[in-house]
């Protein structure tokens, strides 16, 4: 794709100008990346309901050389963080129904979302953030280019909205564009974080009707090697706000000792009046099962939304049950993500919130506008 990125002898300090996705952004942090550079790209993520304001912002910059294109180009992103790193390929995805089982969803989406960002890609038309898929890198032979490429200088260098350490390198060369898209044209991909923004794009692009190689077909896209050992994936955890009865469980004296018991088992923890336990569940997959065993029996057809909060901080949610703002805590293990793809595989989704992905890669690194020629 010919990708437009910041020109930072204009835009500044590359480390001012990036965000995290916008759905992780609290409202109360808006402001403070606005204020960081006018160039920020929250002006474009986030405008609120200023969709037509964030295109002609998007104009504006590339007519003040804020933004540049570049020629077509694929990518190689780098994060380093908690003595780990992570080496990622960006560049242009095909958009395609999950019926056809090369791009697969995990989680189930909403409505709301989905609206808010199909009206910001319709005033726009630009992929302004890429979302991340998983895959399997093993025999494809990508792993060992995106090692070669980040084995030279990189193009940009700077730090992220965590403090994690970025850097960002250009692939000009279309022989290795060229093999990229060979090894990967029929490789099946798993949508890693991003569900509620790819069904916007592919609305989008099926609403337009038209040719199937327009730029409209493709999203920017960040891949990652399911066997990359900077790939972290943490659990989210869940506090009911309704009163249930949590029996059956086997007791632990602490958080400590009930997280370790459900290493490598098909197990949940739970936390209620003070009491730690750990139940056994029947199954594959330990948050399928809980949903299924427990949560929806408590529930029934009620919304499960309406009554679940979710953190990925273990105390946080026995301290929310000790301050009565829910009644009961569920714990589970980190996700095994190949039982995650094999789900994704045999067309089961999984409920809300199932992985969390950490960290998420910065938005502002590289756009990709909609309307263009893609001809080679």
């Amino acid at each position: 794709m010919p990708g437009i990125r910041y020109y930072l002898a204009r835009a500044g300090d590359p480390s001012h100008l990036v965000a995290p996705p916008y759905d992780v952004i609290p409202e109360s942090d808006v402001a403070h990346y606005r204020s960081l550079s006018p160039y920020n790209v929250v002006h474009l993520t986030r405008p609120g309901t200023d969709y037509e304001g964030a295109a002609r912002t998007f104009e504006r910059w590339l007519d003040d050389r804020i933004l540049e294109p570049e020629s077509r180009s694929m990518y190689v992103h780098e994060v380093e963080f908690e003595g780990r790193v992570r080496r990622d390929l960006i560049a242009s995805l095909r958009l395609q129904p999950y019926s056809d089982r090369i791009v697969l969803p995990h989680e189930r989406t909403h409505q709301g979302p989905k609206e808010d960002r199909l009206a910001l890609l319709r005033a726009t038309r630009v992929s302004l953030e890429p979302l991340w898929f998983l895959y399997e890198g093993a025999g494809t032979g990508v792993p060992a280019v995106v090692e070669r490429v980040a084995a030279r200088a990189p193009a940009v260098t700077f730090t992220g909205p965590e403090g994690t350490g970025h850097r960002l390198w250009v692939i000009s060369d279309p022989a290795i564009h060229a093999s990229i898209h060979a090894a990967l044209e029929d490789v099946p991909v798993l949508i890693a974080d991003g569900h509620h923004r790819y069904e916007t794009a592919l609305a989008y692009a099926e609403g337009l009707n038209g040719d199937p190689d327009a730029p409209s077909r493709f999203t920017l896209a960040l891949l990652t090697d399911l066997s990359d050992p900077g790939l972290v994936v943490l659990p989210t955890h869940r506090v009911m706000k309704t009163g249930i009865p949590v029996t059956g469980g086997e007791r632990k004296a602490t958080l400590e000792e009930m997280l370790g018991s459900l290493r490598g088992q098909v197990a949940a923890g739970a936390y209620r009046n003070h009491q730690f336990q750990v139940l056994p569940l029947d199954g594959e997959v330990a948050l399928v099962e809980l949903h299924e065993q427990v949560i929806d029996n408590i529930l029934g057809k009620r919304n499960p939304e309406e009554f679940l909060l979710y953190t990925r901080d273990p105390a946080e949610a026995v301290r929310w049950v000790d301050e009565g703002v829910g009644t009961a805590a569920f714990f589970l293990d980190t996700p095994d993500l190949r039982q995650v793809l094999k789900l994704a595989q045999e067309g089961k989704t999984l409920p809300q919130k199932a992985t969390y992905f950490h960290p998420k890669p910065p938005s502002g690194m590289v756009f990709d506008r909609l309307e263009r020629d893609r001809r080679l």
